[in-house]
């Protein structure tokens, strides 16, 4: 319990401190801080979370129902650091007088990223996929319920 209150009370003391640095900013400063974080906000709420839901929920309604935990996570992840990545890939804010930024190939990078979201994420999917002739692998639809009268 004492944990808890340290961790807590740093987390407030940064948080304070975080606010009292914001207000000493000039006021043009603190109005373009507020609409950088708002318009981060619109962003992530109005178009990136409903179409990764989206992308989501129509990749999974092919799949089996027990395969959709491990697509969706692979998804889930692959479409976060795509979307993290972009100025990256995309090379902006690279600049001529100073070679030191954006000094990698961020796009074979991505890539072997990518490839191994996509083994781990398969990995996962044949780990929920039962051998065959299973019979704890069937659907709910496939699988037959006894009733109240086969219980007596």
């Amino acid at each position: 319990m004492r944990l808890r209150l340290l961790i807590g009370a740093v987390g407030v003391a940064m948080g304070l401190f975080g606010a009292l640095r914001f207000v000493q900013l000039d006021f043009p400063d603190i109005v373009n801080a507020t609409l950088w974080l708002a318009g981060g906000v619109i962003v992530h709420d109005g178009i990136l979370a409903p179409l990764t839901l989206a992308v989501v929920v129509l990749a999974t309604r092919a799949l089996a129902p027990r395969l959709r935990t491990a697509v969706t996570a692979g998804l889930v992840v692959l479409a976060t650091v795509t979307v993290t990545a972009i100025p990256v890939l995309g090379s902006w804010g690279a600049r001529e007088d100073n070679p030191t930024l954006l000094d990698r190939n961020y796009v074979l990078g991505w890539v072997v990223f990518a490839a191994l979201v996509l083994l781990a994420t398969a990995g996962a999917a044949l780990r929920a996929v039962p051998p065959a002739g299973d019979s704890a692998g069937h659907d709910d639809e496939q699988q037959t319920h006894g009733t109240e009268e086969d219980a007596s």
